[in-house]
């Protein structure tokens, strides 16, 4: 089947569309939807950003500017614009139900339009899923942080087993950030074929949030890594 995937620029959008690749699904097209041109509306990602992962990565990206009064206007009909070319399935990386979302809001967009919804990680162990993450080679950076739970000394933070450790002695966070307790910015991982390296982060925060201000990024060749593999393979 010919799917697209909505993608934040994180690690649960990044890690579902890894796995629908390994399911056999072919993704055409990458999907963010955008609070303005400049910024994504979920993780708050410059639209450089988002452009340079997908570059990175190798696919085409759509990027459409919503607001929330016709968000799910747009919705459908960004996929129905994907549907005229083949397009049957959504991929996504819910976990639990979206927040600020009616419950099933995904199946019955997806069932009125005529769409297949795609969740690898729908009702996982979030402790798994953050291990698998990190196990099939991805990279993630914190660029946004709730800060009634998590303070902005863990903007900046790379996603690994220490942070893992450390996260899961943390009251009432997620080892996921489900409960939008941190957001994050995937940089590296077997899908890209180049790597990105943010050059020149600074943290900020407003109102009750942490930001990772990104202020410069480069893309990088992985010609070593990628030789590597080839010869554990």
């Amino acid at each position: 089947m010919k799917v697209v995937a909505a993608w934040s620029g994180g690690k649960d959008s990044c890690f579902a569309y890894y796995k629908a690749l390994k399911a056999g699904f072919e993704v055409i097209s990458l999907v963010t939807f955008m609070q303005s041109e400049n910024v994504s509306s979920f993780h708050g990602i410059g639209s450089d950003l988002l452009d340079a992962q997908a570059k990175a990565i190798g696919i085409p990206m759509a990027k459409v500017v919503t607001t929330p009064e016709n968000y799910e206007a747009q919705f459908k009909s960004t996929l129905l614009k994907f549907k005229s070319k083949g397009v049957g399935g959504l991929v996504t990386g819910d976990i639990f139900e979206v927040a600020q979302h009616e419950e099933h809001w995904l199946e019955r967009v997806c069932r009125e339009i005529g769409y297949t919804p795609i969740r690898p990680l729908w009702q996982g162990n979030t402790k798994k899923i953050f291990e698998e993450f990190i196990e099939a080679g991805f990279k993630a950076t914190v660029v946004r942080t709730k800060l009634s739970h998590l303070g902005k000394e863990w903007l900046g933070r790379q996603l690994d087993k220490e942070f893992l450790d450390e996260i899961l002695k943390v009251d009432n966070v997620d080892p996921c950030g489900e409960g939008g307790e941190y957001h994050t910015v995937v940089t590296d991982g077997p899908i890209f074929k180049n790597r990105i390296k943010l050059t020149n982060t600074e943290k900020s925060s407003s109102a009750n949030f942490g930001r990772l201000e990104i202020l410069k990024f480069e893309i990088t060749p992985k010609k070593e890594r990628m030789s590597k593999n080839v010869e554990r393979t």
